[in-house]
């Protein structure tokens, strides 16, 4: 943080998004003390962790989104992720072959979607693509 001739105090761009992220973390925390169940929290949490580096935590969120929302693409896609970011891939290429049996259909933005480049990395991506959109492939 500087302190500018006009008095203004400026800070770093990582630094506003560190103090964002851990603001978003304490707002999802404080919605679900009053409702453990509450949706947009876990999401929110699940994100803001996920961008803070934080990815143990990330993942206990997505789960207990998963077990909220058992038929949302979206909550499983991130669910591989999460699970990517671990290194835990088979649990990942359950995750994202469950999001895509509910329907995700995101191709361009799971191919640079910097969560899954350990998926990418592994032969099975290609294989599950394959099954998924075949020689169609977007």
């Amino acid at each position: 943080m500087k302190a500018h001739h006009d008095g203004s105090i400026r800070i770093k761009e990582s630094e506003a998004r560190r103090r964002f992220d851990d603001f978003e973390i304490g707002l999802a925390r404080a919605a679900l003390d009053a409702d453990p169940r509450h949706v947009g929290a876990l999401h929110m949490l699940g994100q803001a962790l996920t961008r803070s580096g934080r990815h143990p935590e990330a993942l206990e969120a997505d789960l207990r989104l998963a077990s909220l929302r058992p038929e949302d693409p979206v909550v499983f896609y991130n669910l591989a992720c999460s699970y990517s970011q671990l290194m835990s891939l088979d649990a990942a290429f359950e995750a994202l072959n469950r999001a895509f049996e509910l329907g995700y259909n995101d191709y361009p933005y799971l191919l640079r979607d910097p969560d899954l480049k350990n998926l990418r990395d592994d032969l099975r991506f290609k294989k599950l693509l394959d099954r998924k959109w075949g020689k169609r492939q977007p």
